[in-house]
């Protein structure tokens, strides 16, 4: 449902550092910021592989698809992606921010959004 994931370049040096997180197959990127102790999410995406690189804090991740539940834990640092179908929660446990990426976008032609919740699943 999750898959932990690694950027694609990472350079260091004294001045500072480059993080490419991904240099093809994404049409939308986002940058969210979330305050400690609040949820969000409780939907799922038809049409949407979704990314995440965590820039800063910490969070839960409840993943769900049909009858399997699973929970990962999140750092900064960390990258990973959701797949299709799999209803997301997130639970924030610090002031936390985001990058999230979008292999198609969640904007369709049709003026509607590939975002369902959870209660209309």
């Amino acid at each position: 449902m999750i898959t932990i994931i690694k950027p694609d370049f990472v350079f260091e040096d004294e001045r500072g550092s480059l993080i490419q997180l991904v240099h093809e197959g994404y049409k939308q990127i986002n940058v969210c910021t979330s305050k400690a102790g609040v949820e969000r999410g409780r939907h799922f995406h038809k049409l949407n592989r979704e990314g995440f690189y965590v820039v800063e804090g910490s969070f839960t991740v409840e993943a769900k698809l049909g009858d399997k539940i699973e929970f990962f834990d999140f750092k900064k640092g960390d990258m990973f992606v959701i797949e299709p179908n799999v209803i997301h929660t997130f639970d924030y446990h610090e002031d936390s921010v985001l990058v999230a990426f979008y292999d198609n976008g969640v904007e369709l032609p049709d003026g509607t959004k590939d975002i369902i919740a959870e209660e209309d699943a």
